[in-house]
């Protein structure tokens, strides 16, 4: 694509301080034109995120559509999803906490089609963005706070609970990028004083969710997986730390051996 129009429109993004102009510019081009491109093109100049500008991201291979407001999956979160994928089977229970969009449930979904997929999220902006994304594959989507608005009936039957729960420190909002940071629901990124306060709260609901042998998979800051590892083996999950230098995502991977004060 090397229009007039096409190298307008690179210029006006280096100078918005887009790194990657030259292909915003294919996707803003392929999203509207007329008026609409330039109301979409302005609302990026002005710092909006890319993704909520054009309604979707790309994620882990499939379109996940995305509302001004609602968290953006990171691509290296992509790395949770493989390693789930690797433990699911065609038939397994899946839960999706702190769902936002319903990326990582979506992913799986596609992945491993006939699953029975629920996911949660307490910002109701989300749960109406999950909605759209995941009953096309026949997830249901639960309005509520981490584990309060899952069905009774999921206890001990969840093969594989998703989280991508909030792991920024809160002193370190200020220091994030400012797409992120004027954009995304503080709750969405803030973690407490160490980042780890949810996964603290995930660790202690695990269990009384996870089948015998069900894991339960969560994203870490590096420094962060030590004492997350601590967490969850001290609600008697087997936890073990997974890293990929090339997407620079920790997990932190733990599952359930169906003994202990829960079982």
């Amino acid at each position: 694509m090397k229009t007039a129009a096409y190298d307008d429109l690179v210029l006006r993004l280096r100078a918005a301080g887009c790194v990657f102009a030259e292909d915003e510019a294919r996707l803003l081009l392929d999203a509207a034109n007329g008026s609409l491109l330039e109301a979409l093109v302005a609302r990026r100049v002005a710092g909006q995120p890319l993704e909520h500008v054009v309604g979707w991201v790309d994620f882990a291979g499939v379109r996940v559509a995305l509302d001004p407001g609602v968290f953006i999956p990171r691509q290296r979160t992509t790395f949770l999803v493989d390693l789930a994928t690797e433990v699911l089977t065609g038939d397994g229970v899946v839960v999706d906490l702190c769902c936002g969009s319903g990326a990582l449930g979506l992913a799986l979904a596609h992945r491993r089609p006939g699953i029975e997929l629920h996911a949660a999220d307490l910002d109701p902006e989300a749960v109406a963005c999950a909605r759209r994304n995941l009953g096309p594959v026949g997830g249901t989507v639960h309005h509520g706070d981490l584990d309060a608005p899952l069905p009774e009936r999921l206890r001990g039957r969840v093969d594989v609970l998703v989280a991508n729960v909030p792991y920024v420190p809160s002193a370190d909002i200020a220091l994030m990028p400012p797409e992120s940071r004027d954009h995304e629901p503080r709750a969405t990124v803030d973690g407490g004083a160490d980042g780890l306060d949810v996964v603290r709260r995930l660790a202690a609901i695990a269990p009384g969710w996870l089948a015998p042998g069900g894991t339960v998979f969560v994203e870490t800051g590096t420094d962060q997986a030590p004492p997350a590892v601590a967490a969850l083996a001290s609600a008697g999950l087997d936890a073990r730390v997974h890293h990929d230098d090339d997407r620079d995502a920790t997990v932190v991977a733990s599952t359930w051996r169906g003994c202990g004060p829960w079982s």
